[in-house]
């Protein structure tokens, strides 16, 4: 969301300036202007504080344009890189001696390093609900079906895999009227579970009906099981 969030508004500043090529990015300041945008940007002025941002707009593209050219994210990386420059100018103090581009510099390069190492780490996470075997009846177990108590493991891949075997039973062991009515009154699609007298009512049939239909469909799926 802040990658987003910035990419926007580094977007926004490109349109308004016209910032489509590096001559048109607006030039460095002065030393002393510099100082004195610090200066007010520390005391709360917002607007001295956006043009430090801006006037180093061309740094974030140069690095992003020198390191990182033939990346296929530049875009993406300016955005990450104007991150970089916003804490930079936020946590720098001209009283230190250092030259600010040379401190926004490894700013910028720390955002877009820590954006890559956080990839890299992303690429190597496994999903919990990831399959990485079946069971002898060649239902899917996944991590999780794994991951638990030693003391509840055997009931849980049992339950797990009885639960899969009644899906797979409400779907060839049942008729159209039966599938229909347990998926409804047990919330196997998208909806939530529903009462015999809220299904009867959608389905503009007798209360007595459904529980009749349901009985007999809980026998066949018992049965199956």
């Amino acid at each position: 969301m802040l990658i987003s969030l910035f990419r926007s508004a580094a977007q926004l500043i490109y349109l308004v300036l016209g910032l489509s090529t590096p001559q048109n990015f607006p030039p460095p300041l002065s030393a002393e202007a510099e100082r004195d945008y610090f200066a007010r940007a520390r005391d709360g002025d917002e607007a001295a504080r956006d043009k430090l941002i801006e006037h180093n707009l061309r740094l974030v593209a140069h690095i992003v344009r020198k390191y990182y050219g033939s990346s296929r994210n530049s875009e993406d990386l300016v955005s990450i890189g104007t991150i970089g420059l916003i804490k930079a100018i936020d946590s720098f103090r001209v009283d230190n001696g250092a030259r600010f581009a040379t401190y926004a510099a490894r700013c910028i390069q720390n955002e877009i390093l820590m954006h890559f190492r956080a990839q890299k780490k992303l690429g190597c996470e496994v999903s919990i609900n990831e399959t990485i075997d079946t069971d002898r009846d060649g239902n899917p177990l996944t991590y999780i079906d794994i991951i638990a108590t030693e003391d509840t493991i055997a009931d849980d891949l049992d339950r797990r895999i009885r639960t899969i075997r009644a899906l797979e039973l409400v779907k060839s062991a049942l008729d159209d009227r039966e599938r229909q009515i347990i998926v409804m009154r047990y919330g196997l699609g998208s909806a939530p579970p529903q009462t015999q007298r809220e299904v009867a009512g959608t389905l503009g049939i007798s209360r007595s009906y459904v529980s009749r239909i349901e009985k007999a469909a809980l026998e066949k799926l018992r049965a199956g099981l």
